[in-house]
């Protein structure tokens, strides 16, 4: 991959049009850690695929299997030390090359982002290639989906059990081997589905389900390359945040977790949100947006203006529909669906009626459109039904998308299928820092009243970080509503911001993509909160939230700050879960296990906590006398 713009000094100001003196320099040493972090990204990248091929280890579970089937390895048989920190050196120059990346394009370095996805995609299908590594879920997933092509029911029957009856691939399950299936529906049908192409080969059965993990990593992949286009600063931060993100191709795409194919439909839930619900789209209007910007047309005095109904109802209930899948994959996903309808409340909530004048000095506004926090204005007199219909099409449109979804879900296996997962709310993992809190409880109160006080205070956390996160998001979104030039630099596209001119009130109207930037951030705030608050957490998990980051412009604080919150917290989790499997390690490395992840990570992510509690906390002025 070769860098096209931060190389020189005219790059530098052509990519970054209207740049202070002192930019060039700062781009050409961005270029240089540009190149270093993708040069520490090829080496991550090369010791996942390593340690995959590698073979059977302590970070790689056995497949049983015929000979030659996928996926394919080498064999090798690594000492623990090996294996290990094998997995380990690809961590650590993974957060450090995208580190590197990350501060370089905020520096003006830049490579094609297209390159980035092409780059991503490559690497992603050289480790699918490569057996699983890091955790034995696949294992599981296997054997869940075994339990359905023989007839059993997976939300009732354990691995353990199935195993007893002499199967083969319930046989090679490792861990969890006394749990039913804590998984949605549709996740249980594409382990089905795996199960029938494998048969009896636990080897095959995982390879299929490695296979449809990297489709959702890759429709991922695409969709936000699709979601960022038009500006190549989100699109490149796109690509790095995701498809060439060397620790989710290591803990997300290595693990062939199913967390992916949750993920590929959450975004593409805010996909069908943002471009379906736009109601006119025209190129941008001389002297107000440059050219090539799409908006929606400004509609004459007394025509209404905004989304068609009918249009945005649609694709209300589409999104809702695809976030009710994510949550048909894992159930903790419905925060998806509660995330476009907070986007909805931001975009389309009546203030009351406009004047026809701001007053002096203030634009001019259109005879009977309403202000909403910047969205489509809707026609009507003040209280009349007119101005709360956009905020009922999409908010209901979502809510009744997803529950006819959800409802649907439930039908293969019934309601009970979701009691496994319900029951798992209870988990607490040994990296997270309510292990220590639940520990003691236990000592005061017993088991039971300690889970229910940690499941209580973990609510309490998630609705105290919503309740800080809700400034910075109105103001993200008032900033996206404001005007043409404050939407272009809200959503990053600094080209358009130098360009834009005569910030008329009338112009405030959502496009695509302003509507992809405010139910992204919607999206993250709900995901993030419940990642950082909920007590079992595994690296895994953290991939809904890079998915979501990736939407998000370079922004000021606190969501500038929120790349190296996530880029922190998942290498703390990463490098504590090594390995995520109930093996016994050699008594020289037991302290990755006594001493890394249970108190290094959990004190890691506790103050990861703390600093986003004081970034995001509201800092008021001192009062003056």
């Amino acid at each position: 991959m070769s860098h096209d713009a931060g190389a020189t000094t005219r790059q530098a100001h052509m990519a970054r049009p209207g740049a202070a003196p002192g930019t060039a320099p700062r781009a050409v040493a961005g270029g240089r850690a540009g190149r270093a972090g993708l040069a520490a990204t090829a080496v991550s990248i090369g010791a996942t695929v390593t340690a995959g091929l590698a073979g059977p280890s302590a970070m790689e579970p056995a497949l049983p299997g015929r000979p030659g089937q996928p996926p394919w390895a080498l064999g090798l048989h690594l000492p623990p030390y090996a294996a290990i920190g094998l997995a380990a050196a690809g961590l650590a120059a993974g957060t450090a090359g995208l580190g590197l990346c990350l501060h370089a394009a905020r520096r003006g370095w830049s490579v094609r982002p297209r390159a980035i996805l092409v780059a991503g995609l490559i690497a992603a299908t050289a480790v699918t290639l490569a057996p699983p590594f890091g955790s034995s879920d696949q294992l599981s997933y296997a054997a869940y989906g075994r339990m359905v092509v023989t007839g059993h029911d997976p939300y009732l029957t354990t691995p353990a059990m199935l195993a007893r009856l002499g199967d083969p691939v319930a046989r090679a399950v490792q861990d969890w081997r006394h749990s039913p299936s804590v998984y949605g529906s549709l996740a249980t049908g594409g382990q089905a589905l795996a199960s029938w192409v494998g048969g009896d080969s636990a080897r095959l059965t995982v390879f299929v389900l490695s296979l449809l993990g990297l489709a959702a990593f890759a429709g991922t992949g695409l969709l936000l390359h699709l979601l960022t286009r038009g500006s190549r600063e989100r699109q490149l931060r796109a690509g790095l945040l995701w498809t060439l993100n060397p620790l989710l191709l290591q803990v997300l795409v290595a693990g062939a977790h199913v967390d992916s194919q949750a993920i590929v439909f959450a975004v593409a839930a805010i996909a069908i949100f943002a471009l379906g619900a736009p109601g006119r789209w025209a190129r941008g209007t001389p002297g107000r947006w440059p050219r090539g910007v799409l908006v929606i047309r400004v509609a004459h005095p007394g025509a209404p203006a905004g989304p068609r109904p009918l249009r945005l109802l649609a694709a209300a209930a589409a999104a809702g529909a695809a976030a009710g899948l994510a949550a048909a994959v894992k159930l903790s996903y419905l925060m998806v669906a509660a995330g476009l309808v907070v986007a909805a409340l931001l975009a389309w909530w009546p203030r009351g009626a406009s004047r026809a004048s701001a007053g002096p000095g203030g634009p001019a506004r259109v005879p009977g459109q309403s202000g909403a926090p910047g969205a489509p204005r809707s026609v009507g007199p003040p209280g009349s039904a007119g101005r709360w219909r956009p905020l009922a099409l999409a908010a209901g449109g979502v809510t009744a998308g997803f529950a006819v979804t959800a409802a649907a879900a439930l039908l293969p296996w019934g309601p009970q299928s979701i009691d496994p997962a319900l029951r798992a709310g209870s988990y607490v993992s040994i990296g997270s820092p309510w292990r220590a809190v639940r520990s003691g409880l236990r000592l005061l109160m017993g088991e039971t009243a300690a889970d229910n006080l940690v499941r209580a205070g973990a609510v309490i956390l998630a609705v105290a970080l919503l309740m800080l996160f809700a400034r910075p998001l109105r103001s993200l979104a008032s900033a996206l509503t404001s005007g043409p030039a404050a939407a272009a630099r809200a959503t990053g596209d600094s080209a358009a911001a130098a360009h834009v001119t005569g910030d008329s009130a009338a112009a405030a109207q959502l496009t695509g993509p302003q509507l992809t930037v405010l139910a992204g951030a919607s999206c993250f705030v709900l995901g993030f909160a419940w990642l950082v608050a909920w007590p079992y957490v595994l690296p895994w998990y953290d991939g809904l939230a890079w998915a979501l980051l990736a939407l998000l412009p370079w922004a000021p604080l606190p969501w500038a700050a929120l790349d190296w919150l996530v880029l922190a917290r998942t290498a703390a989790l990463a490098f504590g879960y090594l390995p995520a499997r109930g093996i016994a390690l050699p008594a020289d490395l037991g302290w990755l296990q006594s001493v890394v992840r249970t108190v290094l990570t959990p004190l890691a992510l506790l103050a990861l906590t703390a600093i986003l509690v004081l970034l995001l906390w509201p800092h008021r002025p001192p009062r003056t006398r």
